[in-house]
């Protein structure tokens, strides 16, 4: 083998594992706010992704025999459906979108729980996601759940039994990236199911970033969707995941708060 096809190499061997499932990239994109499900499946090609997320208030995954089908755009044939409860503001809602949802994908046990705490700010009311998540687990689900950057809560929701923690970066759809590293290194630290970054998110740097802190995966929708070309923005936040993946493989050197020579002065001739 070549060396200088060892890193690429490594990189296709380093999968992420949810639920005891391995997929080739740790980029996760949503299926709203495209022009249309053509768009759509543009997007999540460009994107290179395997999860694709469905909000099963929103979108039509079978609920309506009348109307176009995302899963025709999206089949769970090509793609890994991950049905989530965006919209719901109480544990009772979320629970019964998710039985709905499992339904439609045939017994399908991987979803996203997310429980929102009021229309403006979007953020997660904890109190109803810890009751939810108890529930669904119970009830054989593998849940991965939205919910705020305390690292209290997503041990608290690693206890439960949840398979992945989804802390915000920053406010759902804001594009203001990582506002608080220090938080998402916490969780990071203490958890044994992945951590993947969702919400906040604005291009390509921000995924970056996350993945350089050591996150396992990021999850987008706004800020692909809403770009200007949502697929070039597709591909970039791709090349985003990757290189920030790469660069927390490799190591990054420490910082200094003095300059370091680029190259070694012992044995230099005077």
């Amino acid at each position: 083998m070549n060396l200088n096809d060892q890193p690429q190499q490594a990189a296709r061997q380093d999968g992420l594992t949810i639920a005891g499932k391995t997929y080739r990239s740790r980029l996760l994109v949503g299926t709203g706010k495209y022009r249309d499900f053509d768009e759509t499946r543009r997007a999540v090609d460009a994107s290179g992704t395997d999860i694709v997320t469905v909000t099963v208030r929103r979108v039509n995954i079978g609920q309506d025999p009348n109307e176009p089908n995302l899963l025709d755009a999206v089949p769970p044939t090509q793609f890994t459906i991950l049905p989530n409860t965006a919209g719901c503001y109480n544990a009772a809602d979320a629970v019964y979108t998710l039985q709905l949802a499992r339904e439609l994908l045939n017994g399908h046990k991987l979803a996203k729980l997310e429980v929102l705490g009021d229309e403006k700010t979007l953020f997660p009311n904890m109190p109803e996601t810890l009751k939810a998540a108890e529930q669904l687990v119970k009830e054989g689900f593998e849940v991965m759940v939205y919910c705020s950057d305390d690292p209290i809560q997503a041990k608290m929701l690693e206890e439960i039994g949840c398979v992945a923690i989804m802390p915000l970066a920053s406010l759902i759809g804001s594009g203001m990236g990582i506002l608080n590293p220090w938080n998402l290194s916490l969780i990071i630290e203490q958890s044994k199911v992945p951590v993947i970054v969702d919400a906040g998110v604005g291009t390509a740097s921000d995924a970056a970033i996350a993945m350089e802190l050591g996150c396992d995966g990021v999850l987008m929708n706004t800020a692909i969707a809403g770009a200007r070309d949502p697929i070039g923005m597709a591909h970039a936040m791709r090349l985003g995941v990757e290189a920030g993946r790469a660069a927390y493989l490799a190591g990054r050197i420490p910082k200094r708060f003095a300059a370091s020579p680029s190259s070694p002065m012992a044995g230099r001739a005077t």
